[in-house]
């Protein structure tokens, strides 16, 4: 979105991925535009005051910068989680409106599976005249399969992204299953991910991901380890049907 002749006193919203953990692995556009915005939003829990997005980002903001967290309840129910997306926006075109640059941090790419993606719809509703940019940045399955030194999709395999929040179901309705998928948000629903998994056949090509690029990173071979210990939150899947370059659990 460009600016008009009526906001060309507003400041520019720039909604920025930090990548899965490593903070090598910020884009360098994200880097140069941190050191000339005002205020760095990012998304926290209601249960506390912590940023991963901004602990990653944090050699790249100046000392002048303010850094302000957005509360955001984690709840399934819309009404609530509406709200708080709607009144995170507010805050964020107020200070747009100051003339003030702000950088909203996520983790992994803004487009994908992030809190930004439902503000920036609050924010085009409530000032679509506001000028906003955002900039790509890597997922956590991108880092995952270079990690692993595995390929994704090849020739011209098909690739599912799921978020598994509610369980594998999605891959079970599938009548004609992709040769590769990715489950995020593997976490909670882990023994019925691991169900789905098996009745498609696919738990042998199946690999876990934790912490992903962080230093507590691991790697699960066997992803029935995680019916006896939960996986944290920042877990993923990646199951293939060719897994030929997987790595072997020797």
């Amino acid at each position: 979105m460009n600016k008009t002749e009526h906001d060309t006193q507003s400041g520019t919203l720039y909604g920025i991925g930090v990548g899965p953990g490593d903070p090598d692995l910020i884009p360098l556009k994200a880097v140069n535009i941190l050191q000339h915005v005002d205020v760095v939003f990012a998304a926290s829990s209601t249960k506390n005051s912590h940023s991963l997005a901004v602990n990653i980002a944090r050699p790249h903001i100046p000392d002048t910068v303010q850094v302000r967290l957005l509360p955001f309840p984690m709840t399934q129910d819309a009404r609530e989680a509406g709200t708080a997306w709607e009144n995170h926006a507010r805050i964020i075109v107020r200070e747009l409106e100051k003339g003030r640059n702000a950088a909203f941090l996520t983790l992994g790419d803004p487009m994908t599976y992030s809190t930004y993606g439902y503000v920036l719809k609050q924010i085009k509703r409530i000032a679509p005249h506001m000028s906003v940019e955002t900039i790509p940045g890597i997922t956590s399955y991108q880092a995952s399969a270079a990690c692993l030194n595995q390929p994704l999709v090849e020739g011209e395999e098909a690739l599912l992204i799921v978020s598994g929040a509610n369980g594998g179901d999605r891959l079970r309705g599938l009548t004609d299953k992709p040769e590769n998928v990715v489950f995020l948000k593997a976490y909670r629903h882990i023994e019925d991910i691991t169900a789905a998994l098996t009745e498609a056949g696919r738990l042998d090509g199946s690999v876990g991901i934790s912490q992903c690029g962080l230093e507590n990173q691991q790697i699960v071979l066997d992803i029935n380890e995680f019916n006896q210990r939960r996986p944290d939150y920042w877990t993923l899947i990646i199951s293939k049907q060719n897994n030929e370059n997987a790595p072997k659990n020797d």
